[in-house]
């Protein structure tokens, strides 16, 4: 977000892809304006700032997720205060007005920088609280990501996968593709049989790094395997424990599935991100935003840790009873 122009663009962008959903006026103009002060903010109070948009028509759910590299705030409870205004001259007035406005909220702030989630929807709908959050975004300059992700829940259990396909650009995309319809078709097959029909599935692609986990409200353990270069990391307050499978390729070269537990302590976080994030990143970055939305701390991880050359996926999983 480098100027006002960038602003009305992001501003225009969301109204079109709405315009199908039915929303009225009201609800229009009301993603307008959020989306216009995140937009504003950004250009005139902070460095680097981005917004990501992303569109989930099953839910007719705009979520909004402004980043930047600082300064920060000093007091956030105050500067989300309704009637709290930056002065800077959007048609709100302020993050209060945002927080009013949005179907949900989150934001966490530091002086090397801010990330804000807002989840827009049509009056009367309010956002489904979620357990999971998710974040993917494309290699410099492409169009399509070759990093996928997936999320299905049956009742207390949750199976999910991240896929990275070899490279970037759409023949990677091809590969993480095809590894999510695999997901798709049983999600909760035994691990070792996803990561066998994967194998199969993907034979005709360049292949992928795949990392799948199964999980139960009810257990303290989750269940993973996979291959190649997609990480796994379970963090609390007091723990932090690496996930790795094995070495290999699904499509292309891989032995069979070792099936692997894995501990979860209360309140921890299991999160799997693609190499398109550093893999080295510290707990300390993550631990103050425990209690935040899952989405949030995805999207925070992979803006401060990106690599900056490839496709990058965070997806982030809360330990509790329930998982959806």
């Amino acid at each position: 977000m480098t100027d006002a122009s960038c602003v009305g663009e992001a501003r225009r962008f969301c109204a079109r892809v709405v315009e199908d959903w039915g929303w009225s006026d009201v609800d229009v103009g009301r993603l307008s304006i959020i989306t216009t002060e995140l937009g504003t903010n950004l250009v005139r109070h902070a460095a680097q700032g981005q917004l990501w948009i992303a569109f989930q028509p099953g839910w007719q759910e705009v979520e909004i997720i402004a980043l930047d590299k600082g300064p920060g705030m000093v007091d956030v409870q105050r500067c989300s205060q309704d009637g709290v205004s930056t002065g800077s001259g959007s048609p709100g007035t302020g993050l209060g007005a945002i927080r009013r406005m949005a179907s949900a909220f989150d934001i966490h702030s530091t002086p090397q920088g801010t990330v804000c989630l807002v989840r827009v929807r049509a009056a009367g709908q309010a956002a489904q609280a979620r357990r999971w959050g998710a974040v993917s975004v494309a290699a410099p300059g492409e169009t399509v990501c070759g990093d996928g992700w997936a999320v299905a829940l049956d009742a207390h259990r949750m199976a999910a996968v991240v896929a990275d396909g070899l490279g970037h650009g759409p023949h990677a995309a091809l590969a993480a593709d095809g590894t999510l319809d695999v997901f798709a078709a049983d999600p909760f097959a035994p691990l070792d049989i996803f990561v066998k029909d994967a194998h199969i599935g993907l034979q005709t692609t360049r292949g992928a790094a795949v990392f799948a986990l199964r999980m139960d409200g009810a257990s303290p353990q989750l269940q993973y395997a996979g291959a190649g270069n997609v990480m796994g990391r379970i963090v609390s307050g007091v723990f932090d424990r690496s996930m790795v499978t094995q070495h290999g390729t699904v499509g292309v070269q891989v032995r069979k599935a070792e099936v692997a537990l894995q501990e979860l302590p209360e309140h921890a976080l299991a999160i799997v991100h693609s190499d398109g994030i550093a893999s080295r990143w510290k707990s300390d970055e993550v631990v103050p935003m425990l209690q935040r939305d899952a989405t949030l701390i995805a999207a925070a991880l992979l803006w401060g840790q990106t690599r900056g050359r490839d496709d990058a996926t965070v997806l982030v999983i809360k330990q509790g009873d329930t998982l959806d």
